[in-house]
């Protein structure tokens, strides 16, 4: 029989350890992030670059062919040109990262993830998950066989104003969801003043799988999906146009979606001709609605007899303010993401099912059936 002392002292060292991981965890949490970034050509990066540093995130590495554009930004941040690489082989090799922002084509999302993979290098792109679905299902098997998070990123899911949306529908505030409706865009990229280096293939049908259909297409695709638990719709029929092709002559500049589910239906508008940028939701219930009207604001109505009320929201708390600080969570392992969140590779698997049938109803002028 083992004596009281010796399992008195074996206790103990088992505390001690256990003690010694812990303490090893909280301090390995508190060690930034090595993050390299591929891409430049995708202004969405502007957000990492002038990202005020919270000590979470570590940028240890660029890779832009473009020296001129790359020039322009590291002198505009105060930032070495030692960070930047010509490949993100280069990159990969010599700067070690843990994980990686892609700010490049989304045509290139693919050949990042290709690169990434099987290193064990987790990845965040930013929206859409991929150019097409066939990108996407090479892109999910990779990051089933190594194992890596693979994220996407959207303005719209760091808006506290769909974050409550999503709770009262959830706490049945609401009733049973009958009616989701999504506007997104702007007056155009062009109009608005996009770069160059951002508008040359964010107009282009190769590298950007489309216009309007895949640009703004894919936040309300992302949005229906995580507010109907990952629910995939029966049938997708769009309709896309080409409003200004003086403008815009390879690509759809308008685009709307009608998407059926057994008990409620889903509208996705989609516009590079708005009069002015938007990106708000309707949710409709059986008991009630709620607007948000834009990142912080929604407005509401509960009960029929009572009139409309409306509620100016604080931002969220880090680390789910931001897809950095966030994306680092969960790389260190702090945050595991749900199934169907909006970052989550099974939610943006359905997006990408979502527009691929979309793009095919545009074409075809047919309501498509998912299988």
């Amino acid at each position: 029989m083992i004596k009281k002392a010796n399992v008195f002292f074996l206790i103990a060292a088992i505390n001690l350890v256990s003690i010694v991981l812990f303490g090893f965890n909280l301090k390995n949490n508190k060690v930034p992030l090595r993050v390299g970034i591929i891409g430049l050509t995708h202004t969405h990066v502007h957000g990492i670059l002038s990202r005020k540093d919270k000590g979470d995130i570590k940028i240890v590495g660029i890779v832009e062919p473009n020296k001129e554009l790359a020039k322009r930004y590291m002198d505009q941040y105060g930032m070495s040109m030692d960070l930047v690489f010509n490949s993100t082989e280069e990159m990969l090799n010599k700067a070690n990262p843990e994980a990686v922002y892609a700010f490049n084509t989304i045509y290139q999302h693919l050949e990042t993830v290709e690169a990434c993979a099987p290193r064990g290098i987790h990845v965040m792109v930013e929206k859409p998950l991929a150019v097409s679905l066939a990108h996407a299902k090479k892109m999910e098997a990779l990051a089933m066989k190594y194992k890596i998070q693979l994220l996407t990123n959207y303005e719209t899911t760091w808006y506290p104003s769909n974050e409550k949306s999503y709770e009262m529908l959830n706490e049945n505030a609401l009733g049973d969801v009958r009616k989701i409706v999504v506007h997104d865009g702007h007056k155009g990229p062009k109009e608005i003043g996009v770069n160059k280096e951002f508008l040359d293939w964010l107009t282009d049908p190769v590298q950007n799988g489309g216009g309007v259909i895949t640009d703004f297409g894919c936040y309300g695709a992302n949005l229906m999906t995580w507010l109907m638990n990952g629910e995939r719709p029966q049938s997708v029929m769009a309709v896309s146009q080409q409003i200004k092709p003086e403008i815009y002559p390879k690509v759809d500049d308008e685009a709307t979606f009608i998407l059926t589910y057994p008990k409620a239906q889903g509208i996705i508008q989609a516009s590079w001709n708005w009069p002015f940028a938007r990106k708000d939701m309707e949710v409709y219930g059986t008991k009630g609605y709620v607007i948000a009207e834009n990142g912080k604001k929604i407005r509401f109505r509960l009960d029929e007899k009572k009139v409309e009320e409306s509620l100016d929201l604080a931002d969220k708390k880090p680390p789910y303010d931001d897809p950095y600080g966030y994306f680092a969570a969960v790389v260190k392992g702090t945050i595991k993401p749900a199934p169907f969140d909006l970052s989550s590779l099974e939610n943006n698997m359905v997006v990408m099912e979502i527009l691929d049938a979309g793009i095919r109803s545009a074409k075809s002028g047919k309501r498509i059936y998912l299988k």
